[in-house]
């Protein structure tokens, strides 16, 4: 132990002193080192994310632009049945227009022969032309009513039946 006193204290403080700064020195290399590959997970990381919501927006795009293309799909079955439902109806109005002109020509024949009954009743005995004539003109009554009623009844069904057509036909092409 003797060559261990030889060496003054100040060396040993200095060789201390060079193994501390020394295993510093590989501290600091080692979180330099550290660091570095941190800020590359970092960056890599930024960069996965970067990509990851390129492929979320594009896709988002995607189904975006097809739900707007089958929007537009489904508006134009709607407004093709549409129209042609309007066309049904402006022919259901002029059938209906027809009708009530055979109708009234058909009401004007009744008020006719109801005419010529009672000139002809006329000639017959006071009660049997008050029984004829009131059966006539009951009967008159009741038939032209009916006949109005008719109408007006098989105009809304045409008009529920062209409607019901068009729901279906809307449904089925939305369906498609």
């Amino acid at each position: 132990m003797n060559w261990l006193g030889a060496v003054p204290a100040w060396c040993w403080w200095l060789i201390a002193l060079v193994l501390v700064a020394g295993g510093q020195e590989i501290r600091v290399g080692a979180g330099k080192s550290e660091a570095a590959t941190a800020r590359g997970e970092t960056e890599a990381a930024r960069t996965e994310l970067a990509d990851y919501r390129l492929v979320v927006s594009e896709r988002d795009r995607r189904a975006a632009a097809q739900a707007r293309t089958e929007e537009q799909r489904r508006q134009a079955v709607a407004d093709e049945a549409g129209r042609k439902a309007d066309e049904k109806y402006t022919d259901l109005e002029g059938r209906t227009v027809a009708a009530e002109s055979r109708a009234d020509g058909l009401r004007g024949e009744i008020a006719r022969l109801r005419d010529g009954r009672r000139a002809t009743c006329n000639t017959i005995a006071t009660q049997q032309r008050q029984a004829g004539t009131s059966a006539v003109v009951v009967l008159g009554g009741l038939l032209e009513e009916s006949d109005r009623m008719a109408g007006d009844l098989a105009k809304a069904l045409e008009r529920s039946r062209i409607a019901g057509l068009a729901c279906e036909s809307i449904i089925k092409g939305i369906n498609r």
